[in-house]
């Protein structure tokens, strides 16, 4: 079943109590900072690749945020639920969703963003971490 929002998550098992591990937090944002940190320029050619390690890194913040919190989420769709249900930021899940449809476009459709859409995309996942980068600090 497709879920349509947080407490779905939590009755179709897609987002499943545990124990919140600090330790296992902190590693993923570490994996994520790395990963950003060996993005060095953005061009036409690289820039879809460069997006992916942006979304990826998105991710890795938002698990260990749930983590911290005590979730295990099973897909893209529950951490946004998250965002939108739980914290009640609106604004976050827009920007996360339309990030998530635009790596889903390019991942399982082959459809890569031109250049300037894909810059723009950087910049909303850039934004996005920053945010959940000063969620996550509020939690620990």
């Amino acid at each position: 079943m497709k879920e349509a929002n947080w407490n779905e998550c939590i009755e179709d098992n897609s987002a499943i109590r545990i124990s919140p591990d600090t330790e296992r937090a902190e590693s993923l944002i570490e994996t994520a900072k790395e990963r950003i940190s060996l993005v060095h320029k953005i061009d036409e050619k690289n820039c879809n690749f460069v997006f992916e390690d942006y979304y990826t890194s998105l991710l890795e913040f938002l698990q260990a945020l749930l983590i911290i919190k005590g979730y295990k989420v099973l897909n893209h769709l529950c951490l946004g639920f998250y965002l939108r249900d739980v914290l009640k930021r609106e604004d976050l899940f827009r920007i996360f969703d339309t990030l998530r449809y635009k790596r889903n476009t390019l991942t399982y459709y082959g459809r890569k963003m031109d250049f300037d859409v894909c810059k723009e995309a950087i910049k909303k996942c850039n934004k996005a971490i920053n945010e959940i980068k000063v969620l996550t600090k509020k939690y620990q």
